[in-house]
């Protein structure tokens, strides 16, 4: 059983609108990734998507790091592990990304929605959890989960965190 919770309005409105307008604008710096995740192999598979990496590598990969410090005090990380925003481009319908971990080893995952849209966060136990702007979700990153596009929205943007406690 995946061990998960929601968290809804977790930012001050202002600081969600800070961090919407920034990741949301035609400045913010997203690259191309052709696959999803590891588990995408099939090379004829058109998904692909775009990331940003805050942190990784133990330390600050971005000159935006410091624009998502308040999660960092907020959810009481002791170790960062990677902080990533994805942004998947809108698809014709919803596709399901192949299930993954973050990584193998026991550490907690958020993921906050930058944004309102259909798409979702499928857990390992198919709990569905809808992209909603400002919510946070907290779950076990070594656990199985996938990730979606959307149909009703440009694109669904969030951020991922992988961090110990």
């Amino acid at each position: 059983m995946n061990k998960f919770q929601i968290v809804d309005n977790f930012l001050e409105v202002d600081q969600y609108k800070y961090l919407h307008d920034l990741m949301t604008n035609d400045a913010f710096p997203w690259f191309y990734q052709p696959e999803i995740n590891y588990n995408h192999t099939d090379k004829k598979d058109l998904t692909c998507y775009f990331t940003h990496t805050f942190y990784n590598g133990y330390q600050p990969n971005s000159n935006f790091y410091d624009d998502v410090k308040v999660f960092v005090n907020k959810l009481e990380m002791k170790a960062i592990i990677r902080i990533k925003g994805n942004c998947y481009p809108r698809t014709h319908k919803i596709e399901q990304h192949k299930d993954h971990v973050d990584y193998p080893y026991e550490h907690r995952a958020a993921i906050y929605y930058i944004n309102d849209c259909n798409g979702f966060t499928i857990l390992e136990d198919g709990k569905k959890i809808q992209s909603k702007a400002n919510r946070l979700l907290l779950f076990e990153g070594h656990k199985v989960h996938r990730s979606t596009s959307t149909t009703n929205a440009k694109a669904r943007f969030n951020i991922n965190f992988n961090f110990f406690v």
